[in-house]
């Protein structure tokens, strides 16, 4: 399927309204400014942000929309101030484009927190007032700050879930210092950012415990993905048999579940990380206060522990799980990553479908 009957120098798929559809779509970019890098889109990661936006579950989607936020490519011009890349850098974009740069986020390069909102990559109000389109398209141009190099010789098409699934549960690693060896990390959920945070930990070299609702992904997470143990969080009996043992959990669910039974899988001043989304958060201040527990919560991260991450799984040889799909699958992949047939990120192959 072509982009046909529409005007513009960018060639991508866009939703039209909440049912989500995808098709493709004609749009323009601007032209490259003297700090900017445009960048020819190779691959893409599908991400559930594509999901929530596309069909308006926010509330505040822009139409025609372009989603996408795990971006991978190869740079094919720089703007004349530009001293970071050159033409032929492999490179990724993530989830946002550009933010105030002077605030005191912006000013320890932790952007996401910028004062006056990190602009994302799709569906946002870029600072000339048009709307930021993303990754499904055949290429973006950006502030150089905001892109990022990938090392030579890393997968491109494994480096694309990096740049959202990765720094997602990195950067709150690094934070909480789950870096250390010999402690023990927990992990609810094995999708996309689950099985990331099961490989990061045991490069870390934590003993990793995988805690699911499905027993189908027992097999995987430990032969495949190398963790040390594997709990059906539904069984009382085997939640019992590693209660108080770990330091960390990274809690990746977005779905709506009980928080209680986890919080006791903490030893004393352990530490739960939520990265996922649900609805709502209940639990007992008993857990936590009698526990010294604490919870908190992460999104993605900034621009220089995104650069410190992909250098760390190139060092690392951290690779995603991926499938990957055509452009014009899409919506059929969109519909299996809501009902979590996944294994574990999909990537839209832009280079070789998007025609």
């Amino acid at each position: 399927m072509e982009c046909k009957g529409e005007e513009g120098n960018c060639k991508g798929w866009a939703a039209r309204d909440p049912s989500g559809i995808l098709s493709p779509y004609r749009f323009d970019r601007r032209q490259p400014r003297t700090d900017d890098v445009s960048i020819k889109i190779l691959y893409c990661g599908v991400c559930y942000a594509d999901v929530n936006w596309t069909r308006n579950k926010i509330g505040d989607s822009k139409y025609p929309l372009v989603p996408g936020h795990e971006i991978v490519g190869i740079v094919t011009a720089v703007g004349s101030d530009v001293a970071t890349f050159k033409v032929g850098d492999h490179v990724g974009v993530g989830t946002y484009v550009d933010s105030c740069r002077d605030c005191d986020y912006c000013n320890v390069r932790r952007e996401i927190y910028c004062d006056k909102r990190a602009i994302s990559t799709f569906n946002a109000i870029d600072k000339d007032g048009s709307i930021t389109k993303g990754g499904y398209s055949s290429h973006i141009v950006v502030h150089e700050r905001y892109c990022h190099k990938i090392p030579d010789g890393y997968p491109l098409e494994k480096a694309a879930p990096l740049l959202c699934a990765g720094i997602t549960v990195y950067t709150p690693m690094m934070k909480y210092n789950m870096n250390q060896p010999g402690k023990s990390l927990g992990v609810v959920g094995l999708g996309g950012l689950g099985h990331m945070a099961v490989k990061v930990g045991k490069a870390f070299g934590l003993k990793v415990t995988v805690i699911s609702t499905s027993e189908s992904k027992r097999e995987e997470a430990i032969n495949l993905l190398g963790a040390d143990r594997f709990i059906i969080s539904k069984d009382k009996d085997q939640m019992a048999s590693v209660a108080k043992s770990l330091d960390f959990i990274i809690d990746t669910a977005s779905g709506d579940h009980p928080f209680d039974p986890y919080l006791a899988l903490l030893k004393f001043d352990g530490i739960m990380v939520l990265v996922g989304f649900p609805s709502e958060i209940k639990i007992s201040p008993f857990l936590l206060n009698f526990g010294s527990r604490c919870i908190t919560g992460s999104i993605t991260g900034g621009t220089k522990d995104r650069q410190e991450m992909i250098e760390f799984c190139a060092k690392n040889k951290i690779y995603p799980e991926v499938e990957i799909i055509s452009i014009e699958y899409i919506n059929e992949a969109l519909e299996r990553l809501i009902k979590n047939d996944v294994k574990y990120r999909f990537v839209i192959d832009i280079d070789n479908t998007l025609k």
